[in-house]
């Protein structure tokens, strides 16, 4: 495997995965037919008593009518305790979301743990985000540059927006290693699945599992629903077994 040089934002062990895990031949794509993509993978995770849900009135859409499905490509951010007006002066700018976006692959999803009041990313480098093949964003805290998230259609799921830079407030600690979001522990290359009603966040190593049972649901919902347009009575839609 070929390392990339970092980009002097972060030390090169801070940066704890080059490339993601190779993913099983199929998954992306399972996950993708799916009708209803969290709702139905929601209620696999129940039954398999796995927590990796974070529903949309936590972290909502910036435009809705989008779904995704792909690996975290993670980073992590924390406050920065030098003083603000210190920090500008000197000019030194401790975000490193850059770093990710250096080592993205086409289809990978941005996985940022943040803050909640300055920016955790801004317009010009959620266009970098898109230009190297990254299909959208998860971010547990707040972004800069509202008008291009609605304009580019790049999908992005937040806590809001600020005008506050977040260059002289957070610094990133971390590329591609575990993060929190709206506390659900992430790893790098876990398959997150987002649409208009949350973020599910799926483990790696169970993903197979789960979409061997979110298959199985679909299959029993789609016949549900023909049922009922075919004009089974109520009686009969209880009575039946779907899934």
């Amino acid at each position: 495997m070929t390392t990339k040089p970092t980009l002097g934002k972060l030390r090169p062990d801070q940066i704890r995965l080059q490339s993601l895990p190779e993913l099983p031949a199929g998954l992306i794509d399972g996950f993708k037919s799916l009708a209803d993509l969290t709702g139905t993978i929601s209620d696999a995770c129940d039954l398999l008593g796995i927590d990796c849900v974070v529903p949309a009135i936590e972290l909502p859409p910036v435009v809705r009518g989008n779904r995704i499905v792909g690996p975290a490509l993670t980073v992590r951010n924390i406050a920065r305790t030098t003083q603000i007006h210190k920090a500008v002066t000197e000019g030194k700018n401790t975000m490193g979301e850059t770093e990710a976006h250096n080592i993205a692959k086409p289809g990978d999803v941005l996985v940022i743990e943040g803050l909640t009041g300055c920016s955790n990313m801004g317009g010009q480098t959620a266009s970098i985000g898109r230009r190297q093949g990254e299909i959208g964003a998860i971010i547990d805290g707040t972004i800069r540059d509202p008008d291009h998230y609605y304009n580019a259609g790049w999908p992005v799921w937040c806590r809001g927006f600020t005008p506050i830079t977040g260059k002289w407030r957070l610094q990133t600690v971390e590329v591609n290693g575990p993060v929190h979001i709206a506390g659900v522990q992430v790893n790098p290359g876990d398959i997150v699945c987002a649409d208009d009603a949350g973020i599910c966040f799926i483990p790696l190593a169970q993903a197979a599992e789960v979409l061997e049972v979110c298959l199985r649901f679909d299959k029993g919902d789609a016949k549900r629903m023909a049922d009922i347009q075919s004009g089974a009575s109520v009686a009969d839609l209880v009575q039946r077994k779907y899934k």
